[in-house]
């Protein structure tokens, strides 16, 4: 395999198999050929999801977003991904941003609909299920298989005796709660240590609003009694300012993005040596797109956060969000550059995904903006000049610079074709044919270059269809009505110059052909084959149908069968 589209063909085969771990390696090999189609970061998530990997299935759907926004799968895949990480909210929110972009999509409403069933299902033996039954059902029993606290348990065959009465009859369980073993394990599951399971068989009361209330974290009062009237004064200023930030904070999550302004500047006022102001300053720009106001105020921020020896971490979120702006102006160089500052102010994995995703985006922008069908046109010419003066290096140079000027010109991938066959990359030469039928299936030179290709690999069976096909769109095509001729000519009479080891080396190519497997695996045909000398009269009958002579003589042009 040598092309991207080669080795994602190879990945989907391998995932369709089962055999996870070969389609994740098959799909990075795409990946490391062609790194801007979303396609394959797609499909690799997918693979990812299935291996259980949820972190590297998200950051392959944010890639492949990234790459091509209008693409819906996109974020079924990123929603996925976020469900198997059990991140609910995220990925409701991940579909619900699919679903306004395309509402049709059935995929991204199906993916909706279940990870909101399953957020909001209720816990296990609440809300009218059986206590038994729900509590070891085949989800739970297979997290508890994998936490080391339940293997005693799962381990002892009486244990596991109950539990299975109890999933046949929920209201056998408070039987089964005579044994200490399975209060033990109940214990756990309800987040007890063992003791306090056999010592507290009530269940406690849930305790009250107003104890919830009271148990949440409270702001410490810091001793200042023995500072200076300087640094108490210095606290002071620090408490205020913290204080105009927490009033700006409210105003920014209630969408006041004036009043948040407000606040943040008299934070400022109060502590011009906290950056974190200037920040907040910035994220109320990002929120109303003004993204150069955002960018200066990052700017300031880090000029005082490294005047003032704010944290690394501190400095490298100010490049984040400065990148994140200079993002959304198209400005990919500049943000790409912010997020290499930012890794080198205080690594962060978040911040390491936002660049792979814009190096990706740049990519595919940079190839996109290379695209010039003018110049295309002139670097095709120049690569005929060559391919008539016989410099075919050059002239496959001058072909893949047209073919990146205008990656969709059938007839430039046809040249270019013509051009590998003459260095004898006879493999290369079929890529860019196949290519150039996907964009132009009813080109008649490139049918005829295919079959040409296909003479050269001994494929004949493939050669003659090449041909037929060529000869269907355009009769009197000369260059196929040749190929025709000689391949046919080839089948006919060929063989009977070659050797035995020459023949068995060509019927082992044409086996290996999954059109000639899947031939040879109808059953009408392996009838047909028998008749040929059980039922001589039948199988001539049989060959009356269109159908089946066409799939006789590809067998006999792959030398799979002989003629007498």
């Amino acid at each position: 395999m040598t092309t991207a589209d080669e080795f994602k063909a190879a990945g989907n085969a391998s995932l369709k198999a089962g055999k996870i771990s070969e389609a994740i390696e098959n799909y990075s090999k795409a990946i490391n050929l062609d790194g801007s189609n979303h396609v394959y970061y797609s499909n690799r998530s997918a693979a990812y999801l299935k291996k259980g990997e949820g972190n590297n299935a998200l950051e392959d759907a944010n890639s492949c977003i990234a790459l091509n926004p209008q693409f819906a799968k996109g974020y079924s895949r990123k929603g996925a991904a976020l469900h198997g990480l059990k991140r609910y909210n995220d990925s409701i929110a991940a579909y619900k941003e699919g679903v306004e972009k395309f509402p049709t999509d059935v995929g991204l409403k199906k993916g909706l609909e279940d990870v909101t069933r399953e957020k909001n299902a209720p816990p296990m033996g609440i809300g009218g299920a059986p206590p038994g039954g729900g509590l070891f059902s085949p989800t739970m029993l297979a997290q508890m298989a994998m936490d080391a606290r339940f293997k005693p348990y799962l381990e002892d065959p009486t244990i596991m005796a109950k539990i299975k009465m109890v999933q046949q009859n929920p209201n056998l369980m408070g039987t089964v709660l005579s044994d200490p073993k399975m209060m033990e394990m109940l214990g756990l599951l309800m987040g007890e240590s063992p003791t306090a399971a056999e010592s507290s068989p009530a269940p406690s009361p849930a305790p009250s609003k107003k104890k919830e209330e009271s148990a949440k974290p409270m702001e410490v009062e810091e001793d200042w009694s023995n500072l200076s009237p300087e640094e108490r004064e210095k606290k002071e200023t620090e408490k205020k300012a913290r204080l105009k930030k927490v009033e700006g904070n409210a105003f920014y999550k209630a969408k006041k993005f004036d009043e948040a302004l407000a606040a943040y500047d008299e934070a400022i006022a109060i502590d011009p040596t906290c950056m974190t102001f200037l920040l907040n300053k910035a994220a109320v720009y990002f929120a109303q797109k003004k993204y150069d106001e955002c960018i200066e105020e990052c700017n300031k921020s880090l000029e005082i956060g490294k005047a003032n020896m704010a944290p690394f971490e501190d400095r490298a979120k100010a490049l984040t969000r400065c990148a994140k702006a200079y993002q959304k102006k198209k400005d990919l160089a500049k943000a790409i550059e912010m997020c290499k500052s930012a890794q080198l102010e205080s690594y962060s994995k978040d911040t390491q995904r936002l660049l792979k995703s814009l190096e990706l985006e740049k990519k595919k922008k940079d190839k996109l903006d290379y695209q010039d069908e003018g110049k295309a046109q002139e670097a095709k010419q120049r690569g005929n000049d060559f391919f008539r003066e016989k410099k075919f290096p050059e002239a496959i140079k001058e072909y893949e610079e047209a073919v990146k000027r205008s990656p969709n010109d059938a007839a430039i991938r046809n040249n270019l074709s013509a051009a590998l066959t003459k260095i004898m990359d006879f493999n290369g030469a079929k890529t860019q044919v196949e290519k150039a039928l996907e964009l132009d299936p009813a080109y008649t030179k490139a049918w005829a270059r295919k079959g040409d290709i296909e003479m050269a690999f001994k494929e004949y069976h493939k050669a003659m269809e090449s041909y037929q096909k060529g000869l269907e769109i355009d009769p009197q095509n000369a260059a196929c009505k040749e190929g025709l001729r000689k391949v046919t000519q080839q089948v006919n009479y060929g063989r009977s110059q070659m050797t035995d080891e020459q023949k068995k080396e060509q019927a082992a190519h044409g086996m290996a052909d999954k059109d000639i497997q899947a031939i040879l695996q109808d059953p009408v045909v392996q009838q047909t084959l028998r008749d040929f000398s059980e039922n001589p009269a039948a199988a001539q009958q049989a060959m009356n149908d269109p159908g089946m002579r066409s799939k006789i003589n590809k067998l006999i042009a792959a030398g799979v069968v002989e003629t007498a």
